[in-house]
């Protein structure tokens, strides 16, 4: 069973760090597309960042120059760092797993980020 467990989450001032991390169970961790999601009260989720299998990343323009995705194979780990956060970034972040950029077919459960001003 495949499974995506997040981490790091927390309340932080305005333009702290964070680095949130996601445990992930399975074998095929290392061919799969993985990203980050977040999603505000009253908004829609949205894409902040992913990864593929061989290593191309994006980011939402929001957040591009802030936040660093990584991702480490042998531990089944995805890393999203956080710097000079700003209250915009307040929600909860997850953690998606699928065969390519784009369509996740696995979903972790959720950590809250909470920037304060």
């Amino acid at each position: 069973q495949v499974q995506l467990v997040e981490s790091g989450g927390g309340l932080v001032q305005a333009g702290g760090s964070l680095r949130l991390s996601c445990a992930a169970s399975g074998s095929t961790f290392s061919i799969n597309a993985m990203g980050w999601y977040r999603q505000a009260p009253g908004k829609e989720r949205e894409l902040v960042a992913a990864i593929s299998s061989g290593g191309t990343i994006s980011y939402a323009d929001s957040v591009k120059g802030r936040f660093t995705i990584s991702r480490d194979n042998a531990k089944k780990m995805l890393y999203l760092q956080m710097n000079s956060l700003k209250p915009e970034d307040t929600a909860m972040y997850y953690c998606a797993r699928g065969w390519r950029l784009g369509s996740y077919n696995y979903w972790g459960q959720g950590t809250q980020v909470t920037v304060s001003s």
